[in-house]
Formats: C-alpha cells, sequence, structure tokens
C-alpha cells in the first residue's frame, strides 16, 4: 500500500508540486493509521519478551542446598523462641507489678504504713 502511494507520488511530481505535498501527507498519515493498528502486535511482543527476560532471570537464581536451609530453619526457631521467652517474661512482670500496684492502692485508705510502701514502691519504679 505505501509502495503504490510512493509511484503515485513520483508521477504526480513530475506534474504537479502541490499534488506531491498532499500525496506525501496522505502516505505518512496512513503509516500513522498502520503503527496505530499493530498497538496489538507490538503489546504481544512486549510481553512475550517480558516472559522470556523473566525465564532468563530464573536461570539465574541460585537455590540453598538441603543443608543450608534446615540450618537457617533452626537458627530462626531458636532466636523466635528466645525473644518469644524474652518478652513473655517482660510482660508477666509488668502485669504483676501493676497488680501489686493496684491491690495497694486498695489498701492505701486502710493503712498509712502502706501508703508509705506504696510511694516508695513507685519511686522505685521509676527510678527516683
Amino acid at each position: 500500500m505505501a509502495d503504490e502511494i510512493k509511484k503515485e507520488v513520483a508521477e504526480n511530481s513530475k506534474s504537479n508540486p502541490k499534488a506531491e505535498k498532499a500525496a506525501k501527507k496522505s502516505a505518512s498519515s496512513k503509516d500513522a493509521k498502520d503503527k496505530k493498528a499493530n498497538i496489538f502486535v507490538r503489546m504481544g511482543k512486549a510481553i512475550a519478551k517480558f516472559f522470556k527476560d523473566e525465564k532468563g532471570e530464573c536461570k539465574k537464581i541460585v537455590w540453598p542446598d538441603r543443608k543450608t536451609v534446615l540450618k537457617s530453619t533452626a537458627v530462626v526457631l531458636v532466636i523466635v523462641t528466645i525473644l518469644a521467652a524474652i518478652l513473655w517474661l517482660v510482660d508477666t512482670g509488668l502485669s504483676e507489678s501493676i497488680q501489686a500496684l493496684v491491690n495497694l492502692a486498695k489498701k492505701v485508705g486502710e493503712d498509712e504504713t502502706v501508703a508509705a510502701e506504696a510511694g516508695k514502691m513507685i519511686s522505685g519504679l521509676f527510678g527516683m
């Protein structure tokens, strides 16, 4: 199709320069339409290239052997267990401290010595 237009341009250029310009414009607009029409072809090629590149990248992956995986898993499990124990101890300690303060607060009105002990306990907690 573009070849036919080029032939027409060549024939018309000999006889009429204005016709030559018009023919060139129509040829360029048809080429632009052809490029726009091929968007699905280009998209398909781009998708195919993506998956081809992805396959090549997957071949570059170096997987660890079984022994390394087992060692890493064991290290993770040990660290998680230790951190869980530490968090449990901190949580239990804070819960017991708050419960002791609540119990002392209930007894404050009953005995003045208990109020003094509560003050000492609070100052001890906050490092005063």
